[in-house]
């Protein structure tokens, strides 16, 4: 899946469109520079799944958990303060990368070789002051 887009105005449909592209996929990291939009899109599709919660960056927390509208739990992570992957152990991260609900992860390179076997790889990159997304399904 590719698509450009410029403006907040145009996220709902980005976020349905990643939605359609992969129906029933759960996993989602994100991969792309600060202040490239990452935790905004996923604002948005915690929005279209039906979270009710404050939905924010989990820097500092590295994990915020919300609620689905249909129950399932949705893991927010945020890497970015890791020293290196072996800090995720130290929060747990199999119960959450593992709970069967969704997980949609932020400064994912720090943490790669924890993922799982399949996932959905979204990159975001803004050119010219557009923001391009393309997202892939991998399978180790």
């Amino acid at each position: 899946m590719e698509r450009q887009f410029d403006n907040l105005e145009q996220l709902p449909q980005v976020a349905r469109d990643l939605f359609d592209a992969f129906p029933g996929e759960r996993f989602f990291a994100f991969f792309g520079k600060m202040g490239v939009g990452k935790t905004t899109l996923i604002k948005e599709l915690c929005h279209q799944l039906g979270v009710r919660d404050n939905v924010c960056s989990p820097t500092f927390a590295i994990i915020n958990v919300y609620q689905a509208a249909d129950g399932a739990p949705v893991n927010h992570f945020d890497f970015y303060r890791l020293k290196n992957a072996d800090e995720a152990y130290d929060i747990g991260y199999e119960e959450y990368f593992y709970d069967g609900g969704y997980c949609f992860t932020e400064w994912t390179e720090k943490v790669e070789e924890l993922l799982p076997d399949h996932y959905v790889r979204v990159e975001i990159v803004e050119i010219n002051g557009k923001r391009h997304l393309t997202a892939k399904t991998i399978d180790d």
